[in-house]
């Protein structure tokens, strides 16, 4: 028999309704009354939080990575019930804090509260409690709609349908439903080049490049920040005409700030070298980051910078992969 434990967080899964709206309301015993029981599965249910994702921050992800390293040698596996918008987030920073786990983590929620008309909820708690009981791998992962997604690799897409969740630059490695579970994709083994690691630097920051932004940001970034990630257009581009950002981005580099850069598009990655506008932002010091998304580079970004600020060894974790989390540069 396999044993679980369920860590709830709120979220609206376990919304009720307020005269402010929505708000986490249901106790993690009330929640437990809508799994269903299994005759190979013995569940337990401990409440962490009451949150609304929006109001989840890394010391949030510290308290449940936390939980799950004190519990690891009582259960063979472990759900989150989370809110949706932020689980993105929260599976990235799970995957790095809990890096090199031997038990499955999956992460769910629901887009309709526990006891509403057409709720998903319930079918995201069965199949999160299928593919922890019966999967072979482990680490960190999300499970919903039915699909199992790498927690590195996790992105929210839409804001009411049940699909609201894609996996980014990577397969989806199972589909569950019913109680029943399909492998669709097998993880190649990673080698753990990098060493675990429990806490975090939230002193980060994520640039949204646009069009008209003013090269003024960088004195604030250099002055506040111990790292900064920016969202550039397409394969890694920066302008470097009009409102220069080259400049900033040297400014950066020259107080020992590390430049990451991402790109604003979902899919395929970016390839910063194919243009002159990625390739001025390279050699002005910007790391790419390839297929990552950004919430797994932020939270990637936090645990790197806690262990070191050393430019250098910062650019080689960051694209070093980690929990699946980047497959070129």
């Amino acid at each position: 028999m396999k044993k679980l434990l369920v860590l709830t967080t709120g979220g609206t899964i376990a919304s009720t309704k307020t005269a402010q709206g929505l708000a986490p309301g249901m106790t993690a015993d009330e929640l437990m009354t809508y799994v269903v029981p299994r005759d190979d599965v013995m569940m337990s249910v401990e409440n962490i939080m009451g949150k609304d994702s929006t109001n989840m921050q890394p010391e949030d992800w510290l308290i449940i990575a936390g939980r799950i390293l004190e519990h690891q040698d009582e259960f063979d596996g472990f759900i989150v019930t989370h809110g949706t918008d932020t689980m993105g987030y929260t599976a990235a920073a799970l995957s790095y804090l809990l890096y090199g786990i031997k038990k499955p983590v999956a992460l769910t929620g629901s887009q309709i509260p526990l006891g509403e008309m057409q709720s998903d909820a319930i079918r995201n708690l069965d199949d999160a409690v299928t593919f922890a009981s019966k999967t072979h791998l482990t680490g960190v992962y999300l499970v919903f709609n039915g699909l199992v997604m790498m927690g590195t690799r996790a992105v929210k897409t839409k804001t009411k349908s049940y699909d609201a969740f894609e996996s980014i630059n990577y397969p989806y490695l199972a589909s569950v439903n019913a109680g029943e579970m399909v492998s669709l994709y097998e993880p190649e083994p990673e080698e753990p080049l990098l060493k675990s690691h429990t806490s975090l630097d939230p002193n980060i920051f994520v640039l949204k490049a646009f069009p008209g932004l003013s090269v003024d940001i960088f004195d604030y970034l250099v002055a506040h920040t111990h790292g900064v990630i920016i969202e550039s257009f397409g394969n890694g581009g920066l302008p470097f005409q009009r409102r220069n950002l080259i400049p900033g981005i040297e400014k950066l580099i020259a107080a020992d700030i590390p430049v990451i850069i991402t790109t604003q598009i979902l899919e395929e990655g970016q390839d910063i070298n194919l243009y002159e506008v990625g390739k001025r932002v390279a050699d002005a010091g910007g790391v790419t980051v390839g297929d990552m998304n950004t919430e797994a580079v932020v939270a990637k970004l936090m645990w790197v910078l806690d262990q070191t600020r050393d430019p250098q060894r910062i650019t080689e974790m960051i694209q070093t992969q980690t929990a699946h989390d980047i497959g070129f540069v």
